[in-house]
C-alpha cells in the first residue's frame, strides 16, 4: 500500500514538472500601427512606451534614437526584447533570454504573455496621449 502511494507521488511530481515546460514560437510584435488622430512626436512614443514597460518592470533604456532595449528580470528568468519605433508604428523583437529554454525557435510561453502585456500597455499609453 505504501509503495503505491510513492508510486502515485511520484506520478503527480513528474506530470506537473512536465506541464510546467510548456513552450511555443516566439512571438514577436511588428510594426504595430499607432492610430491616433493628431500623429504623436517621437519623444511622446518613447515616453509611452518607457511607462508601459515600467508598469510591468520592465527595464526600458534608450539605445539610438527610434531604437531601445526592453529587460524583464523575474526570479532566476530574463527576457530581453529589442523595440524599434517612430510616429506611425512600433516593433517589439526577441533579443536574448535566460532560463526561457529557449532553442532558435520555441521559448517557454510565458515569455510570449510578457511580450503580450508589454504590447497591450504600450497601446493603452499611447491611447492616452
Amino acid at each position: 500500500m505504501k509503495l503505491w502511494k510513492w508510486m502515485m507521488m511520484g506520478l503527480l511530481v513528474t506530470v506537473a514538472a512536465l506541464a510546467g515546460c510548456r513552450s511555443n514560437p516566439v512571438m514577436n510584435v511588428d510594426d504595430a500601427a499607432i492610430s491616433l488622430q493628431n500623429e504623436p512626436s517621437i519623444e511622446q512614443v518613447e515616453k509611452a512606451i518607457i511607462r508601459a514597460g515600467a508598469s510591468l518592470g520592465w527595464n526600458i533604456k534608450k539605445l539610438a534614437p527610434g531604437k531601445m532595449e526592453g529587460r524583464l528580470m523575474l526570479r532566476s528568468h530574463v527576457a530581453v526584447v529589442d523595440i524599434t519605433y517612430d510616429t506611425k508604428s512600433y516593433s517589439i523583437e526577441y533579443k536574448d533570454s535566460t532560463n526561457l529554454d529557449y532553442d532558435g525557435t520555441n521559448i517557454h510561453s510565458n515569455y510570449n504573455g510578457w511580450v503580450q502585456n508589454l504590447n497591450r500597455n504600450i497601446q493603452q499609453e499611447l491611447m492616452m496621449l
